[in-house]
């Protein structure tokens, strides 16, 4: 069996609003394995994005367990949890939120600031991962020289430049067109063909179809995780 990526066991996540206990996340326990891709799903308000903003280390649970390559995340600080974030975890978002006046490569090459590497051997990194996301001619270029679908994959090799435990996705084709939607999970294939381990959040039932697990929310509850047995595949432009 493969290494546990991210283990819960009864997470929970309540808010209060307007006098009110919220159960944003209600006792989830679920394991997701090292070269996984899963596809998370479920109607606004069902809990998704609590959840992956509770993997991602952005938020803590209320109660429950979390662990992160075996790290049980309740144990760590809040310094310790943007180290987690900057070390093992990659974001891709559905706006992209990349530096408006920052190059391509400077812009992929901000994590590793955080991280303590040296100016040439960031950009060396970050030249890398542009190459491999073909847009090694764009480098210099800023977000407004580039299109949507060349911002989301500076986006991407952004959240690869560090070599993360795992990749996490929130709405990633949210912004793009349908054409520029399947160019993108087929990076996301590519990239789990390669061995890393992607979750991705989508409403999308066709985007779900690329991964290769489908786990859906409804009312802070899991009621369906199973395998994709209709897999699409989608070729890298």
């Amino acid at each position: 069996m493969t290494a546990p990526v991210l283990e819960t066991q009864d997470l929970i996540k309540n808010y209060v609003i307007g006098g009110e206990m919220v159960h944003a996340v209600n006792g989830v326990s679920l394991r997701i394995d090292q070269g996984e891709f899963v596809a998370i799903m479920g109607a606004s308000g069902s809990g998704k994005s609590t959840f992956m903003n509770m993997i991602g280390c952005l938020d803590v649970p209320t109660s429950g367990t979390l662990k992160l390559d075996g790290i049980d995340t309740r144990t760590l600080n809040s310094d310790e949890l943007a180290e987690i974030r900057n070390r093992k975890i990659g974001f891709v978002f559905q706006q992209f939120n990349l530096l408006a006046r920052t190059s391509a490569l400077d812009n992929v090459a901000v994590p590793l600031i955080y991280a303590g590497v040296r100016p040439a051997e960031r950009r060396e990194r970050a030249r890398a991962r542009l190459d491999a996301m073909g847009l090694g001619n764009r480098l210099l270029n800023t977000p407004a020289k580039l299109s949507g679908g060349q911002q989301q994959r500076v986006a991407i090799a952004r959240a690869l430049v560090t070599n993360p435990l795992i990749l996490l996705a929130d709405e990633p084709t949210g912004a793009l067109d349908t054409q520029t939607s399947l160019d993108i999970m087929g990076i996301f294939q590519k990239l789990n063909d390669e061995g890393i381990t992607l979750v991705v959040v989508t409403h999308e039932p066709d985007i779900a179809e690329y991964a290769a697990r489908r786990i859906v929310f409804r009312d802070g509850k899991v009621i369906e995780d199973a395998a994709v047995t209709s897999r699409r595949r989608a070729e890298v432009a």
